[in-house]
């Protein structure tokens, strides 16, 4: 049976522009050097919204508060090696200032222009919805 991971992730916003984070070298290579969404797995007995929390300080030194009612969309995706249910929530940051500590790239992008770049197969639907708000 394939692996099944409950992950979240952060659609960072400032001014109107969306933060698009761009991941290096990978296990799998379909989501290697791609765009994602920062965020990652959820951990035992951790809420959605404090999973992602700790994330953001963890991998961008970020400390935002995020609320179970911020949620944006979830999505299920199937990889060809494991299986995700992505819970996304939409976070408003009044600076633009982070450490880029386990990404190798980022972007501030309108959110019309985010389908531009080549992103994680499981953002897609994402990027979609918000390219067409």
């Amino acid at each position: 049976m394939k692996k099944h991971l409950e992950v979240v992730a952060a659609i960072l916003i400032h001014e109107g522009k969306i933060l698009c984070m761009k991941r290096g070298q990978a296990k799998y290579a379909y989501v290697s050097n791609k765009y994602e969404f920062p965020g990652g797995k959820i951990e035992q007995g951790e809420t959605k919204h404090a999973a992602l929390e700790r994330e953001l300080r963890e991998e961008m030194a970020i400390k935002v508060a995020i609320q179970e009612s911020d949620i944006f969309m979830t999505i299920n995706y199937e990889y060809p090696d494991f299986s995700i249910t992505l819970h996304t929530f939409k976070c408003y940051m009044e600076k633009p200032d982070f450490v880029m500590k386990e990404h190798i790239d980022f972007k501030w992008m309108e959110p019309s222009k985010i389908t531009t770049l080549e992103w994680a197969p499981a953002d897609w639907e994402i990027v979609e919805r918000l390219s067409g708000e």
